[in-house]
């Protein structure tokens, strides 16, 4: 029978696809889909338009935009893609008026704000959503300071292009005062409806992985490696019915990945004068894919994660989560371009753009690195580890001195569960697959002390431990192995602290985000370490966090790969 997926000649994947990539932001004023706000709009920063003040006017409608040559319709918001840069103040009362142009129901979740659970913008948890033609009002105070970002929170209009940029900016002043100040937004945009490629994974969740094992890659093995073994390995990932080139479900065969809304030929750029201090705000607003980031020639200084300031550590390159933000403070000494690169994880794209003296510079793109496999450690933790066990055959009841075992739900014993740890790694001083001894010095969580210590000082009083469980061959994704409509809620009580312990049973990296409180990481030892909303936990790693449940209310609380919150890996949290 024949494979009704069609793919290009592999020549046609490997030759770097150059797309028009038009600058859009602003370009439906004439189509009927603008309002004038009641907030100050200040000029577009080199594509991203932006309002300033304490009462905006955002309408979200339909925009046609032209990204690869093909005419598409995206989901906008006041006429572009990204939506306007939002900066705010810390200690300001805002007012956001959201109307509906669409002909299907809306949102807007304020990712990573505290606020009160009805403003979170969550449909069916928070507020029953915007219906078409209808305007919904938010407003709320500002506790915070940082870099966050906003998007749409119903069906997959967040692929479709319905996110923005938002700065708070600190009552004191930024810690670190820069000459210059740019966001740098990154997203995946494809031309194929969101439920169609969410029902092609259903059907065949490897569709857009072209890296799968080959018979050449084989017989390199078998070189390496010997017949015998090479003969094992492929055995195991058979058996296993995992593929260890499972870095990202959606790849760039669909994707064309943006920069503030232009592609890679587009080359978004960021004026900046030889000696100046400038602060980059990148922000991952992606529905799938995860960036490793760097700047060749120059050092990157990370001031803040996920809008909270951190020890400066200086780096060569780092990589963003889905939903993460990180500030980064560079100094350029040469009056010449730099190359801003953003490759995706699995290699298959990239987001660039350009910081330069002078506009209409570039600087030399570099070539992507090579495509990593998935390594034991991966699969197995801790016995994979040095110390630990390597029998690749052998995942399930082993005695293991370094890491406590996990413990499994009765709920992760079925079909839509593929793999269970028994001995997952707690190192947080992983740069994840694809960076680890690259020659570059690659950020880690490990990396990472906010600062001012902890939220709340307390011991906590109380221990909830969640699997993050699926099948990737049936697509299926959860929590403890129990998808979103066949959970129960999970019960904060008001005022406590308490540690959740996080376990990836599957060999995908997850962002996980909890709506409405902080995530304060812990280090292996237990000591405090970063405050996130954000947590990525790598394959077959165990990630431990605080939460102060200061926040009454019902909240979203996810896996922020789209398409994996979608396939039911999202559980609701209820603060009462």
């Amino acid at each position: 029978m024949s494979d009704f997926r069609q793919r290009p000649p592999a020549a046609a994947l490997t030759r770097r696809r150059f797309v028009q990539g038009l600058a859009l932001g602003g370009a439906a004023a004439g189509l009927g889909l603008l309002r004038a706000p009641r907030a100050m709009a200040a000029a577009k920063p080199y594509g991203l338009a932006q309002l300033r003040g304490t009462r905006f006017a955002l309408d979200i409608g339909e925009l046609p935009v032209d990204y690869t040559g093909r005419a598409r319709i995206a989901t906008a918001i006041n006429g572009s893609v990204p939506g306007p840069l939002l900066r705010w103040k810390q200690g300001d009362t805002v007012t956001i008026q959201v109307r509906n142009r669409l002909r299907v129901p809306t949102s807007i979740h304020w990712h990573g704000i505290l606020l009160p659970a009805d403003m979170d913008g969550v449909p069916g948890l928070s507020f029953p959503g915007i219906a078409p033609g209808e305007t919904f009002t938010y407003r709320f105070k500002l506790r915070q300071s940082g870099t966050y970002w906003y998007h749409s929170h119903s069906g997959f209009q967040e692929q479709t292009g319905l996110y923005g940029p938002l700065v708070v900016e600190p009552e004191g002043g930024e810690r670190h005062p820069t000459e210059r100040d740019y966001v740098v937004m990154l997203n995946d945009w494809t031309d194929e409806d969101p439920w169609s490629i969410f029902a092609t994974l259903k059907k065949h969740s490897d569709f857009y992985n072209f890296a799968e094992p080959t018979a050449p890659e084989f017989l390199r093995d078998m070189k390496r490696l010997g017949l015998q073994q090479a003969l094992a390995k492929r055995k195991m990932w058979n058996r296993m019915r995992m593929s260890p080139a499972d870095l990202s479900d959606v790849t760039g065969y669909t994707y064309t990945y943006l920069m503030n809304g232009h592609t890679p030929n587009g080359n978004w750029t960021g004026l900046f004068s030889r000696g100046e201090k400038v602060r980059l705000r990148f922000i991952n607003g992606s529905a799938m894919s995860f960036f490793d980031v760097r700047i060749p020639g120059l050092k990157m200084t990370v001031v803040a994660a996920d809008g909270q300031d951190v020890e400066p550590v200086s780096v060569d390159e780092f990589r963003i989560a889905v939903a993460e933000t990180y500030d980064v403070i560079v100094e350029p000494s040469d009056d010449r371009a730099y190359t801003i690169f953003a490759q995706s994880m699995d290699r298959t794209g990239y987001a660039r753009g350009t910081l330069a003296p002078r506009t209409g510079m570039q600087a030399e793109v570099p070539a992507m690195d090579p495509r990593a496999q998935l390594a034991m450690v991966d699969m197995m933790g801790a016995m994979a580890m040095p110390g630990g066990m390597h029998d690749g055959h052998a995942m399930h009841g082993m005695s293991m001195p370094a890491d406590p075992p996990a413990h499994h739900a009765r709920t992760e014993y079925g079909p839509g569960v593929d793999m269970r740890v028994d001995h997952p790694r707690d190192n947080i001083d992983d740069p994840g697959i694809g960076l680890r001894g690259n020659g570059r010095k690659v950020l880690t969580y490990a990396d990472l002390h906010t600062l001012g210590g902890p939220v709340d000082t307390r011991e906590p009083g109380r221990d909830i431990e969640l699997h993050l469980t699926g099948n990737m061959e049936r697509y299926m994704w959860s929590f403890d192995g129990q998808k979103f409509a066949d959970a129960k809620p999970l019960h904060f009580r008001y005022g406590e602290h308490l540690r959740v312990t996080l376990v990836n049973d599957t060999m995908m990296t997850h962002p996980i985000h909890l709506h409405g409180m902080w995530s304060e990481l812990e280090a292996p030892d237990g000591s405090f370490q970063v405050r996130k909303h954000t947590i990525s936990v790598q394959p077959a790693q165990r990630v431990r966090y605080r939460v102060s449940a200061d926040a009454l209310g019902r909240w979203a609380y996810h896996c922020h790969l789209l398409y994996h919150m979608e396939a039911g890996m999202f559980r609701e949290v209820v603060v009462s």
